[in-house]
């Protein structure tokens, strides 16, 4: 995964940065093989989550709920690429990531974008998603 054009502040430790930006890695592994509990492993029990439709699903049961509805079968003739465009640092133990994704059917012809932000936590050395916003890119072409 490259680095990401900018990450505040400047001085960050690169450690952490390498860490959220594998974790953003596994949140595409994890997408692209439909392993619905790799995907759900990323996030905090208590997590707020919004899908790319606009739907609000508080908590991991109901990220579980969703995900093991549509996750199965989505990339079947299909891929994403996540690329990490900021990384911000809040306080030590607080990271926001802003991703840019790009969807494209199985030739490799783009189909959809978006741009997802994504609350990270670390808990027990781990960064765990407290919160993400999944949202589309609208083409006004």
């Amino acid at each position: 995964m490259n680095h990401p054009q900018q990450v505040f502040p400047h001085n960050a430790d690169s450690a952490d940065v390498d860490n959220l930006l594998g974790r953003v890695a596994e949140l595409e592994r994890t997408q692209l093989a439909e392993d619905v509990d790799g995907f759900l492993a990323l996030f905090k029990p208590d997590a707020v989550w919004v899908t790319g439709g606009g739907q609000r699903l508080i908590g991991r049961e109901q990220i579980s709920d969703f995900t093991r509805r549509v996750l199965p079968g989505a990339f079947e003739n299909a891929s994403v690429r996540y690329d990490v465009e900021v990384i911000s640092f809040v306080t030590p133990d607080v990271a926001v990531t802003g991703v840019n994704q790009q969807y494209t059917d199985s030739g490799g012809h783009p189909t959809s974008a978006g741009l997802p932000t994504y609350v990270w936590t670390r808990h027990e050395g781990t960064w765990l998603i407290a919160a993400g916003q999944n949202t589309g890119v609208v083409d006004d072409d």
